[in-house]
């Protein structure tokens, strides 16, 4: 093999490195290591402590679990808990009038703002739906949707991050983040964690699926959606010249000259990200191409999702699934969020109607698929919105369409990965202001996340500047209530 690499020492020849890395024809990057190329797919996968906790590799969660991937739809922006899943008729009575008893802690905006959309009972258990979400409401049964979430503050930067980070003001891991540092993924040639979101990045960015002081192979990998072509979803997918032996030579070079560069820095975790993923770069050429092709799917299963950005990435997030991804997130409302503060029935009708039909049909193939047992699946948003008209003004006129944020009670619902379905836990107050029956914070809801994935969220921590940091931070409780 020497004598092979010679032969392409011309490439090389009197360049500096940065140089030596453009010219070196890697594609979409080096070769990951030969030892995790040749890991045997039956080989018992170790716990976090027998294991370098810097790879990828499949690991033993810390008790049995009963989801081995997550599906975390993020409605991005605040969908309005009163118009979706939370039913308040007793809005009806003051439609246009002050609320009685109003807090001092609510935010205090106009009038009661009846929802405009009916609600109906779906499936056995009855459960209400929105006219907006039909095809979710097809899986009623299925459904566990907690009505008495809360949040810390009616902002979006910090409530976002609360709902992927954890913490809500300083730099830490992301959920993805932390669910693939404790149980890496079952296929090496994939991600472990993929965020989706179509158009760019939404509020806060690529802060909501960092990996932060984790090692950089747990962060996620953002596609954007908006594009259909498999290469322009992962560009450079594939090498126009080289093939893989010519490629596979050069990376034994590269890697060598690489990990000199990063011992002589002292392991530095910048460029240890950097060279952790563009060797995931390059095992997503085995694997990747056909993941993402969504054209492979038959024409019916395409139909039911739709072409749009949303039903395509679901339906990619089901594929990556199948292939053994441990966590994919996708992201709805990145462009246009549901931040409706004006017109929020055409606002939200537009946003439900691009979400409802790929949604339903997720789970459809979930359930066909006999995978919504063990794929734990979560819709919602980082806060709810006010019973009360926003006061959002425009032009100096008052626009009283729409909710501003509220963070005292708002909804998530979840499906399969071991949880109970055909059920509504806790409740808002009669007009849906705050969490009042069995209220659950952010962090009972990760907890609780953890555990149906076999992991101990006070025991999956990672020393950083002298402490032991953890998802949950010092909060956090499993629900039990929620589990099958």
């Amino acid at each position: 093999m020497k004598t092979e690499i010679m032969n392409y020492h011309h490439l090389f020849q009197n360049c500096s490195r940065r140089e030596l890395l453009m010219r070196s024809g890697l594609g979409v990057g080096w070769m990951a290591a030969s030892t995790v190329l040749q890991e045997s797919l039956h080989a018992k996968p170790p716990t976090l402590k027998q294991q370098d906790p810097h790879t990828l590799a499949a690991r033993h969660p810390h008790f049995p679990a009963r989801a081995k991937a997550v599906i975390h739809i993020f409605a991005n922006g605040g969908p309005s808990h009163i118009d979706t899943f939370d039913p308040k008729p007793k809005l009806e009575e003051y439609a246009g009038r002050e609320i009685p008893g109003a807090l001092k802690t609510e935010r205090r905006t106009g009038a009661a703002l009846p929802s405009p959309f009916q609600f109906r009972q779906y499936g056995e258990s009855g459960l209400p739906v929105s006219e907006l979400f039909p095809s979710v409401a097809r899986h009623a049964d299925r459904l566990l949707v907690v009505r008495s979430m809360h949040a810390d503050v009616p902002n979006h930067e910090p409530s976002l991050l609360l709902m992927n980070c954890g913490d809500g003001r300083l730099v830490r891991p992301s959920a993805g983040a932390w669910v693939t540092y404790g149980l890496g993924t079952e296929n090496q040639n994939l991600p472990g964690f993929v965020a989706m979101s179509p158009g760019g990045y939404p509020i806060s960015g690529t802060a909501n699926w960092r990996s932060a002081f984790l090692p950089g192979v747990f962060q996620g990998t953002y596609i954007d959606t908006k594009k259909k072509k498999v290469d322009e979803l992962v560009e450079c997918i594939r090498h126009p010249v080289l093939d893989e032996k010519v490629q596979r030579e050069q990376f034994e070079l590269m890697a060598a000259l690489d990990r000199k560069h990063l011992q002589q820095r002292n392991n530095d975790a910048a460029l240890e990200s950097r060279i952790t993923s563009m060797e995931l770069a390059w095992r997503m050429q085995f694997e990747a191409g056909e993941a993402f092709d969504v054209t492979k799917e038959p024409k019916h299963i395409l139909d039911r999702y739709g072409d749009t950005p949303h039903g395509r990435q679901l339906l990619i997030a089901r594929r990556l699934v199948e292939r053994g991804v441990r966590y994919v997130q996708v992201w709805h409302g990145a462009g246009q969020p549901w931040d409706s503060h004006q017109e929020i029935e055409k606002n939200h009708r537009k946003l439900a109607g691009e979400a409802d039909k790929p949604i339903g049909a997720l789970l459809d193939d979930l359930v066909g698929l006999g995978l919504l047992d063990s794929t734990f699946v979560l819709w919602g948003g980082e806060f709810g919105r006010t019973r009360t008209v926003g006061l959002t003004s425009d032009a100096g006129t008052k626009t009283a369409a729409g909710r501003e944020h509220s963070h005292h009670g708002f909804t998530v619902w979840m499906a399969g990965g071991g949880v109970k379905g055909g059920e509504a836990y806790g409740a808002t107050d009669e007009f849906g202001f705050q969490a009042v029956e069995d209220p659950v914070h952010v962090h009972d809801l990760q907890a609780t996340m953890l555990h149906l994935l076999g992991l101990d969220h006070k025991k999956l921590t990672y020393r950083h500047s002298g402490r032991d940091f953890r998802l949950t931070d010092v909060h956090g409780r499993v629900i039990h209530d929620w589990l099958a």
